[in-house]
């Protein structure tokens, strides 16, 4: 892994763990600093990262992006559209035996698990869903979908009811593409894309205060 690579996926992680916070400055002496690099690399890694929308340009510094509200509510329109579609397709496979993968994935997370497993299961539920469509181009869509909602999502698995009934939905999808059952599956994926959003806006409204008095910019 190169220098600039390593830069890249450590900030990378520590901006989606929300170690650094949203609307956080950044600054390339820090960075240097922080990961022992050089100026070229580290600039290069910041320039990947403002593609990603997960940093932005401050003056001559760097701002971690704030959780934009708005943002997150166009996401669920955009995941409705590319995650419907990828069911459906599944839904049409002679062979979808490798739901029983993805749900097993699911059983591995119990009271004992780590928060941070529980984040990374309920992301790769949706990315590994529509990998099962077969079509690339939608498996990206979700994927970096999911990448723009992480940090939010780290805020959401903090309720223990959320991740229950997310849990409970993901087997109800799971059990529908398992019976080939394209409507059912659209129809429960849809209304869980769409309720999750619902309950994340919500809750972040809500605690718009109280997440701005531990640094972290939520914005409308």
């Amino acid at each position: 892994m190169s220098q600039m690579q390593n830069v890249e996926k450590q900030l990378r992680e520590m901006i989606l763990g929300l170690e650094i916070g949203p609307g956080e400055r950044l600054t390339e002496r820090w960075v240097e600093s922080r990961f022992g690099a050089s100026r070229t690399p580290v600039r290069a890694a910041l320039l990947r990262l403002e593609t990603e929308g997960l940093i932005c340009r401050d003056g001559r510094g760097w701002t971690v992006s704030p959780i934009n509200l708005a943002e997150l509510e166009q996401i669920a329109v955009y995941r409705e559209a590319v995650e419907v579609a990828a069911v459906r397709l599944t839904c049409t496979l002679q062979d979808r035996t490798a739901v029983e993968i993805i749900e097993a994935m699911l059983d591995s997370c119990d009271d004992k698990t780590p928060r941070e497993e529980w984040h990374r299961v309920g992301r790769d539920f949706h990315i590994e869903l529509a990998r099962l469509s077969g079509n690339e181009f939608l498996f990206r869509a979700v994927r970096d979908a999911m990448t723009r909602l992480s940090r939010a999502r780290w805020l959401e698995v903090r309720d223990e009811a959320a991740l229950g009934r997310a849990w409970a939905e993901h087997h109800a999808i799971l059990s529908a593409v398992r019976a080939g059952d394209a409507d059912t599956a659209a129809r429960l994926l849809s209304a869980h894309i769409i309720g999750s959003r619902d309950r994340l806006v919500t809750s972040l409204r809500n605690d718009r205060r109280g997440l701005r008095a531990r640094g972290f910019a939520v914005v409308a």
